[in-house]
């Protein structure tokens, strides 16, 4: 292992994080455990960062895959691509979005570039709304909207961008409000902005924010800001990368939480679409998703092999109710680890819904954020069998679990059985 890291370390760049002070390999997984290189198990509970959506080697996926490789792997979007097609109208089935048009890419980061270039085209204009605390991919577009330092190397952008508050629902200067007088205090924020300057092209949103620690708005602060944004024909960009597939267990999609004024202009998705495989895309009314006047095409997009899986993929999680099983699961994990932090004075909230779920660390006695507490119980977890994420605003101080949305009840009090040691143990 240490060869391997030293190996990493030669070629690879300085910038591209790893995490645990000895950093781990993973060498094959089966359902919602793993194992690393030297043979050691562990109950993983984020899923290579929200992507293994079902499970670890599920056998549907599995036998797509090796199916779909031995007829053809890629052919590019030139040519008539069956399982792209089949995809891309189960997609926009489940979209909600009439008359919708699906182009897929490799990645969430390239969803997010996509839908940005057509909204700025569809709008005429370069000007986007984003939320503090976002994060959106790591393009240049996509850093230079993105509301969480963290994660923003650079200020310099293609685009002019305009951070609107309602997020984070328990920090910054509206969080002592209720939910009623937080929303109106974030809509009259959205309108105070609209008011210095030109109408943007659109906002782009997580209904639960990932890298950010799970943060979320009250239900329906989105469906306000909707009827501000019609009133400017600014365009609505759920990024729904994280979100979508039913990880929230209440809705299918993030945006449904928000959903008086119907659905939004667009939709981004990546992540568990493809369970580990490639998959990202964009979901628009036909109208904006056909304003591009160039030639367009994506050579690694909906590639034959990448699509027989999300194929697979989504029609497991949808015969099996998996969002139901997040919901219900995720219910029983959240109120257990509520009530460790009951107890616990590091622990500032447990938040989140269905198999999202954020725990904040602080320093007891204050509302700090104490990112030395989440790396300690990163580590302590890890120890323990157990694989969570990181994350958060100005500092990383929250844990992230997001484990395969098949998690068993007994595996959430396994996994939170571990992390309240990591954080007992810890603090």
């Amino acid at each position: 292992m240490n060869d391997l890291f030293s190996r990493h370390r030669a070629v690879l760049p300085d910038w591209l994080a790893l995490y645990y002070d000895e950093p781990l390999e993973i060498s094959h997984g089966e359902g919602r455990y793993v194992w690393d290189s030297a043979g050691n198990r562990y109950l993983d509970f984020f899923g290579g960062i929200l992507t293994t959506m079902t499970a670890h080697a599920l056998p549907e996926v599995t036998k797509a895959v090796s199916e779909q490789a031995g007829r053809i792997l890629h052919s590019s979007t030139l040519y008539l691509n069956r399982p792209m097609v089949e995809l891309a109208e189960r997609i926009a089935q489940l979209s909600g979005i009439p008359d919708a048009r699906v182009f897929f890419t490799t990645s969430g980061t390239e969803a997010n570039d996509t839908a940005l270039l057509l909204a700025t085209t569809y709008r005429r204009g370069n000007t986007v709304l984003a939320m503090r605390n976002s994060y959106h991919g790591r393009s240049f577009s996509t850093v230079g909207i993105t509301g969480n330092r963290g994660w923003s190397p650079t200020s310099l952008s293609p685009l002019q961008t305009l951070y609107v508050h309602g997020g984070v629902r328990t920090r910054g200067p509206y969080a002592g409000l209720d939910d009623r007088a937080f929303t109106a205090a974030c809509v009259a924020d959205l309108r105070d902005i609209l008011g210095h300057t030109r109408p943007p092209a659109a906002l782009i949103a997580e209904p639960v924010q990932g890298v950010g620690g799970f943060t979320s708005p009250p239900d329906g602060l989105y469906a306000a800001f909707r009827e501000v944004l019609d009133e400017h024909g600014v365009l609505w960009i759920a990024d729904e990368v994280q979100t979508g597939w039913g990880r929230t267990g209440d809705h299918f999609w993030g945006w449904q939480a928000h959903a008086e004024n119907g659905p939004p202009d667009l939709v981004t998705f990546a992540k568990g679409i493809g369970n580990g495989m490639s998959v990202g895309g964009v979901i628009a009314r036909a109208e904006i998703m056909n304003c591009l006047d160039a030639n367009s095409i994506s050579t690694f997009g909906g590639t034959q092999v990448t699509m027989a899986a999300g194929l697979a993929n989504l029609t497991h999680l949808l015969e099996h109710d998996l969002q139901g099983n997040a919901r219900r699961v995720g219910g029983l994990l959240i109120e257990r680890l509520r009530a460790v932090a009951a107890q616990l004075p590091g622990v500032r909230e447990v938040r989140g819904r269905g198999l999202m779920i954020g725990v904040e660390l602080v320093r007891p006695g204050t509302d700090e954020a104490d990112p030395r507490a989440a790396a300690a119980v990163l580590e302590a977890a890890r120890e323990g069998g157990l694989l969570i994420g990181k994350g958060g605003g100005h500092d990383t101080s929250a844990l992230r679990i997001a484990p395969p949305l098949s998690l068993t009840v007994a595996e959430a009090e396994e996994g939170a059985a571990i992390l309240e040691h990591a954080l007992r143990s810890t603090s």
